[in-house]
């Protein structure tokens, strides 16, 4: 009366599914220095706490007593476990079963992945290797037919998206509809050199092109995560990685009906570094690390940085203020002068979403000349792309505060808090606003003055020198233009006050919006 055959097949096919596609192809995803889906999830999640989720599936084949003759697990392992002790989805393609191709996937164990996350309200973790789920020409040979391309499950996609963190990271070469679900993520990672990601893979760009091309020369992590800015960070090995994904998701609650888990309570909040009250040039010429004011501002070693490589005219991340998790944006004056140009802008608007989404504070440090101008900057539509990251900080509700460093000029400057309402900011004595800079201003205010001029180059001196006199902070103090002039120093406590009272807002204010992010 014992179903103790029936358990003994079940483990038998449990184990041929970790054996995956067998020892040859185990080998050959080492020699290409890649670890296989098990032990990529092993290395990411806690020891011991991963839960598979459907091993059995696969393709079998059976003899006329109906005894199986053989076993091939699907390419797609998935399953439930912890990190850091928090509950997590995770599923990653298995390369070494027919590349992670869509012609050797049995069931929907991805679709079936996002839907436990979305109902669970569990964060989402996708390692995509090969295609991902994508494409394969041998499909249309074991079918018989060919088919017209569709994205079943599409809309549990992009509801994840607004409920819950789904983290996507590259760890082959990956095309088709696996560049694609890389790409539709709150965050992405590729690792340098055995990572690559495109529309389509070398040989079908050999074949429409007439000429070969490398994997790394057509989508390697260099090109997408500072030229195309599609994934958001470069890391230099699968366990860096590993690391990454941990570490972004620590920042963020596990869905938007939660608030984030606060870290550790280590650091002071009323640190006052001294290095910030000579860290602006008195120079306005001059350049500063505005990587340095965030890690003296911020909690000890808690800065998480995205997307480095790309728009790097704003540094964007993740960082604490006593324990709590907030946003961080700042112009680097380093890159283009901080002024916002096309790239720039579609990472503040994506950052801002992925903000808004989990209800984290947003801090804006402020040294913006406004945007950028010339050819090359209007060819790239700098206003269209800024103008939708205006747009995404005004549609955004989390409690935001701008401390002003140095310039806020323009449109983009203007840009820094949300005029219609409490708009809360401080500046340093360093703070420089206007329309325009009084360089430039006067240039175009008084051409004609100056070109009329006996020696147009010292009027124009003396004209920018007479306007120095309104320039000073102080005086838009005097007029209640600004609300708050500090002491540099005082940046850290000040914030670490203003976090207590934005978690008590945002504990309050939890749930989806009414937008998804907008990718």
């Amino acid at each position: 009366m014992s179903w103790q055959k029936e358990i003994d097949e079940l483990r038998k096919r449990e184990a041929i599914a970790r054996e995956m596609g067998g020892a040859e192809r185990v080998k050959r995803q080492h020699d290409n220095n890649r670890l296989t889906v098990r032990e990529r999830i092993d290395g990411l999640v806690d020891e011991g706490s991963f839960h598979e989720v459907g091993a059995l599936a696969g393709r079998a084949e059976y003899d006329d007593s109906g005894e199986r003759i053989s076993f091939t697990p699907s390419n797609f392992v998935l399953g439930t476990a912890d990190i850091n002790g928090r509950r997590v989805v995770v599923g990653g393609d298995d390369f070494t079963v027919r590349g992670g191709a869509a012609d050797a996937k049995v069931g929907d164990k991805s679709g079936y992945g996002e839907k436990y996350a979305l109902e669970m309200r569990l964060p989402l973790i996708r390692l995509i290797d090969g295609s991902g789920g994508g494409g394969s020409v041998k499909t249309m040979e074991m079918i018989g037919y060919s088919y017209i391309p569709a994205l079943h499950g599409f809309a549990t996609t992009m509801e994840l998206m607004g409920h819950v963190p789904v983290v996507c990271a590259c760890m082959g070469s990956v095309a088709g509809l696996g560049a694609v679900r890389t790409t539709i993520s709150h965050f992405s990672l590729m690792v340098r050199d055995s990572s690559q990601l495109f529309v389509a893979g070398p040989p079908v760009v050999e074949r429409g092109f007439g000429k070969p091309v490398g994997k790394n020369e057509l989508g390697g992590s260099a090109i997408h995560t500072s030229a195309s800015g599609a994934v958001d960070n470069e890391v230099e090995s699968e366990l860096e990685a590993f690391a990454a994904i941990a570490g972004f998701l620590s920042y963020l609650p596990q869905n938007v009906w939660e608030t984030p888990p606060r870290g550790t309570l280590d650091d002071p909040v009323d640190r006052r570094e001294e290095s910030l009250i000579g860290i602006i040039p008195r120079d306005r010429r001059e350049m500063y690390a505005v990587h340095e004011i965030i890690a003296a501002i911020v909690d000890r070693d808690s800065w998480f940085e995205i997307n480095p490589g790309y728009g790097r005219a704003l540094a964007v991340g993740l960082a604490r203020l006593n324990g709590w998790p907030v946003g961080v944006m700042a112009n680097d004056c380093r890159h283009r002068g901080g002024a916002v140009d096309a790239d720039a802008s579609e990472k503040m608007m994506r950052f801002i979403d992925l903000c808004d989404t989990f209800h984290l504070p947003v801090v804006n440090l402020v040294d913006n000349p406004g945007f950028l101008i010339g050819i090359d900057a209007e060819r790239a539509g700098t206003v269209r792309l800024g103008s939708r990251a205006l747009l995404a900080m005004y549609q955004s509700s989390v409690p935001w505060v701008s401390v002003i460093l140095r310039r806020c000029y323009g449109v983009a400057g203007a840009g820094h808090g949300k005029s219609g309402g409490l708009n809360l900011r401080y500046a340093w004595p360093s703070a420089d606003w206007g329309s325009l800079p009084v360089e430039g201003g006067v240039q175009a205010a008084y051409k004609r003055d100056i070109e009329s001029a006996p020696d147009p180059a010292a009027r124009r001196r003396e004209l920018e020198d007479r306007m120095e006199n309104y320039r000073s902070p102080l005086r838009t103090a005097e007029a209640f233009g600004i609300e708050e002039i500090i002491d540099p120093r005082d940046t850290r406590p000040l914030l670490c006050d203003w976090v207590e009272l934005a978690y008590r807002i945002t504990a309050t204010q939890t749930g989806p919006k009414k937008r998804t992010i907008r990718n």
